[in-house]
């Protein structure tokens, strides 16, 4: 059973959620503010997060904080904010998928699978380096390494390319790509794949307008060659 935690000081919610994701199989710990989250994922240590960031006694950027000092788990932030300067926050301090309130049940437990997976994915012994003549990719770890330096990823950056890496040498769709990423909902948001490529590239690429790791193929989708 998957292990998770939802953190939320709206009653009806967390049984909503605890109903939702008991009846579907995981094991579900709620918490209704900051200091009982943290201590519940100390005690429980969940294999996702589900954050709230409106809670009473601390900012959810706090308790996200707190959480990345020492766990890996995917957290997937729930939060009645619709700016979009809280969301980049929010994935800058390490959330990896941000569902704004009020949500459809299906596609929140659609991402929440999504983020599972990635995980899991990640942790796989399988393959965990990916050595290319401009960077290396631990995908175990979660870093990129680039001149001998650690190279800043936000977890969004982190899931494309993660998901083309994993796919090396195979076109991966944009549908496919977005509904990954960013959930069911972005299957058409094309435009999203042009910015975080080209910001990727900026980051990785020895000559961005050259690339020759993060390839396009027009119309279709994206490759990765190593």
């Amino acid at each position: 059973m998957t292990r998770v935690l939802v953190i939320d000081d709206e009653p009806q919610i967390l049984r909503a959620l605890r109903i939702n994701l008991s009846v579907r199989g995981y094991e579900v710990t709620t918490a209704a503010t900051g200091a009982a989250a943290l201590r519940a994922a100390a005690e429980k240590h969940p294999e996702v997060i589900v954050l709230d960031l409106g809670l009473p006694d601390m900012d959810g950027i706090e308790v996200l904080a707190g959480l990345r000092g020492w766990s890996t788990a995917p957290v997937i932030v729930l939060s009645a904010r619709t700016d979009s300067a809280d969301k980049v926050e929010a994935l800058d301090a390490g959330a990896d998928d941000y569902v704004t309130k009020p949500f459809g049940m299906d596609e929140f437990l659609a991402r929440l699978r999504a983020a599972v997976r990635r995980h899991s994915a990640a942790t796989d012994v399988g393959e965990p380096v990916v050595v290319t003549e401009s960077f290396t990719v631990d995908l175990a770890a979660k870093r990129v390494i680039k001149d001998e330096r650690e190279v800043h990823l936000t977890p969004t950056e982190w899931g494309m390319l993660e998901m083309l890496v994993r796919n090396k040498g195979k076109l991966v769709g944009q549908k496919e790509l977005l509904r990954e990423v960013w959930g069911p909902s972005y299957a058409t948001e094309t435009h999203y794949l042009r910015v975080y490529l080209a910001q990727l590239r900026r980051k990785l690429e020895r000559d961005p307008s050259q690339p020759k790791h993060l390839i396009t193929e027009s119309g279709m989708g994206y490759r990765f060659q190593v």
